[in-house]
């Protein structure tokens, strides 16, 4: 398979390992720490550096391990198997720091990029508005303006993810009022500790009072004109750039919680006796089995063929909006079977998938829902259903 070299298949295993016999036996404590600075996040992490599984993804000269995107892309899979796997292994900030390494100045990348590689800051992005439909950033209603040499920033955003252990926040917002719709936003970088910078609440989401969405006010918040990221009005462009491979990412990790759904479902059903038989041997258990296995695989060959398309130069705009939507539904129902076969075990919290289920839902949402992604497709196809599909 593209990509899938032996180096990439010794890696994967390595990250098996890591997940498998450190992270997963310690989900609970870090649930409860919830914070990565915590004793049980920091020993995790220390313990992925010794084993040289720390940042792979990210470039070396930021000090991370150079690994390319679809070598990692691979990766993400295994990484994916644990909620809490990315943080401990240092790739819960690339969708970031692809954005940051494309359009930071070099003082930008000192302060606010190496840190973020090395795991001693986090970042969070402000993008969704609760006054408009956050599927369609061109109405963000969040402005900035200059003042001298500072930018004065005036906004509410909610669901700026992490914004409550962030030590900065990319906030998009307008800056060229006068211009085309897509030309209107600009991105500059907020530390959240400037004076304005208002966490109103940590939003309690799905049975999450500690979800880490939180709801921001910019009051008059002032920074320097230097934490423009990038060019004025690059801010839509900007945001494409970190959301496309974000979303392949997304989608490389529901493999890895729907491939451990599976297994935890096949291992229920081969132990648990009931009405005279096994589970797995009864007729609507294995049709859970197969049909779980059959979309996990049709959303994995899609997922790579997405990373393939775009490591190969290509948009993958189509790609990636199937595998958007298509990947969440195959989450959700995976999930969903394996809790089923569970029966009232699969609701507790004594196995993970209850919160596995809860994350799940999410992902018709977040980097787009799936409505608009189905749009995409069905308009582009619709124009050009010769040339416009995968298969062409």
């Amino acid at each position: 398979m593209y990509g899938l070299t032996d180096e990439v298949r010794e890696l994967r295993q390595r990250f098996r390992t890591f997940i498998n016999d450190y992270v997963i036996p310690e989900e609970a404590a870090l649930a409860s720490e919830y914070d990565p600075t915590g004793p049980t996040f920091t020993r995790l992490k220390a313990e992925a550096k010794r084993q040289g599984l720390w940042a792979i993804g990210h470039p070396t000269e930021l000090g991370g391990g150079g690994l390319g995107f679809m070598p990692f892309v691979y990766l993400n899979e295994i990484i994916g198997r644990s909620y809490w796997g990315q943080v401990c292994v240092g790739s819960v900030s690339m969708q970031d720091s692809i954005m940051l390494n494309l359009y930071a100045s070099d003082e930008q990348r000192e302060r606010f990029l190496k840190p973020l590689v090395a795991g001693d800051m986090y970042p969070s992005v402000g993008l969704t508005e609760p006054d408009v439909a956050g599927s369609d950033p061109t109405l963000m209603q969040t402005t900035a303006v200059l003042d001298g040499d500072d930018w004065v920033i005036n906004g509410h955003k909610w669901f700026t993810s992490s914004a409550d252990i962030a030590a900065f926040t990319t906030v998009f917002c307008i800056t060229e009022p006068d211009a085309d719709r897509y030309a209107k936003f600009s991105s500059i970088i907020v530390p959240t500790d400037t004076p304005g910078y208002n966490i109103v609440r940590v939003i309690p989401t799905m049975g999450n009072v500690r979800s880490g969405h939180c709801e921001v006010r910019l009051e008059n918040v002032r920074v320097p004109r230097a934490n423009l990221l990038g060019n004025r009005g690059e801010g839509f462009v900007i945001a494409q750039k970190r959301l496309g491979p974000g979303r392949i990412f997304h989608c490389m990790r529901w493999l890895g919680q729907a491939q451990r759904a599976f297994e935890l479902m096949c291992e229920r059903a081969s132990s648990r006796w009931a009405h005279g038989s096994m589970l797995s041997e009864k007729g609507e258990i294995q049709r859970f089995i197969a049909e779980s296995a059959a979309e996990i695989q049709a959303a994995r060959m899609m997922t790579l063929n997405a990373a393939q398309v775009l490591d190969q130069g290509g948009e993958a705009r189509v790609e990636i909006s199937l595998i958007k939507f298509w990947g969440a539904r195959m989450l959700h129902n995976v999930i969903d079977r394996a809790i089923q076969v569970h029966g009232a075990l699969g609701v507790t919290g004594d196995t993970p998938l209850e919160h596995m289920y809860r994350e799940a839902r999410y992902a018709r949402i977040y980097d787009g829902p799936d409505e608009v992604h189905r749009m995409v497709v069905a308009r582009r196809l619709c124009r050009d259903p010769h040339g416009a599909p995968p298969w062409a």
